[in-house]
């Protein structure tokens, strides 16, 4: 399990230097300059490119950013002058993380026990409505069910406030429009894997010795169900955090996806840089987390030697 664990954080590593790589060449591919602004001087202009180093040649710039990365340093902003990549990002990520924290959770939960229960009441009313429910959740933007929940909720009904960061109750209606995809996707995939394994021998097996419905979904049915919906849950968690750059915009809400949109629009090539290898970095946990998850789930799986 060491050795394994080992190799993949020796992957990780260079998983994340490659993507860094990347970054760093495609951001010298963009037109424009940050440095757009018509009231500056051309030695003015000058100055800044010199002060924060884009006079130097590429490859000059390239070996010193990856230097710097390998320190923990992603740079200063241009659009914060002085100010470092990493505490912009750190102040930036609380909002962002309580939302895509608290859609994961209500999405899976309600995902869950809505597939759960309609596998168990298949073709029945409540089975029909799920899928309904699953169909609409991934047909259906996130942003627009965010415009409807501001109109129907926020100004119709007045329940909840619209726009702005203040507290639980303005996480609430962002929270929701995040958290329908979530429990679309779920609820489709754990409605067919409880169909799938209520029907093999080891269930009916379980049945047969006397044990309670309830016992058998949960210690045999809902155990095994959750290995495919752990795989779903990295990558889920990843457009999460990702899918906060519309919904932060929609509702004015000062995450890093708010800040990362106005970073591409003032061509903040460091804050650019600096919030994708965050995503990144993040990616690759989680991905990690999930696959020590699977011998946790399934006592079956055993992580040895770097090999699954």
């Amino acid at each position: 399990m060491g050795k394994y664990i080992a190799g993949r954080i020796g992957y990780m590593i260079i998983t994340f230097l490659v993507i860094a790589t990347f970054t760093f060449l495609l951001m010298q591919t963009l037109p424009g300059s940050p440095f757009n602004d018509e009231k500056l001087s051309q030695t003015q202009k000058e100055a800044l490119y010199e002060k924060y180093g884009l006079d130097k040649p590429v490859a000059l710039r390239y070996v010193k950013y990856m230097a710097n990365i390998l320190k923990g340093d992603l740079g200063e902003s241009f659009q914060f002058e002085g100010r470092p990549v990493t505490k912009v990002i750190s102040e930036r990520i609380g909002a962002s993380a309580v939302l895509g924290g608290q859609a994961i959770i209500l999405g899976t939960v309600v995902g869950l026990l809505l597939g759960m229960f309609a596998a168990l009441k298949q073709n029945s009313a409540l089975d029909y409505s799920s899928m309904i429910i699953s169909v609409l959740g991934v047909s259906i933007p996130s942003f627009v069910f965010a415009g409807l929940l501001q109109y129907w909720v926020g100004v119709r009904l007045q329940w909840l406030p619209i726009a702005f960061w203040d507290g639980f109750a303005s996480s609430i209606l962002p929270t929701i429009s995040m958290a329908v995809g979530v429990i679309a996707t779920m609820a489709r995939f754990m409605r067919t894997e409880m169909i799938e394994i209520l029907s093999q021998d080891y269930i009916v097996m379980a049945k047969a010795r006397g044990l309670s419905g309830t016992a058998v979904l949960f210690r045999h049915g809902l155990r095994n169900a959750l290995i495919p919906i752990v795989t779903l849950l990295g990558p889920m968690t990843i457009n999460l955090m990702t899918g906060t750059l519309i919904i932060e915009q929609i509702f004015s809400i000062p995450g890093l996806g708010e800040q990362f949109t106005r970073s591409i629009m003032t061509n903040d090539y460091p804050m650019i840089m600096g919030t994708t290898l965050f995503y990144a970095a993040l990616f690759i946990g989680i991905v990690f987390v999930v696959d020590l998850l699977y011998g946790v789930i399934d006592p079956r799986i055993r992580l040895t030697g770097g090999k699954q």
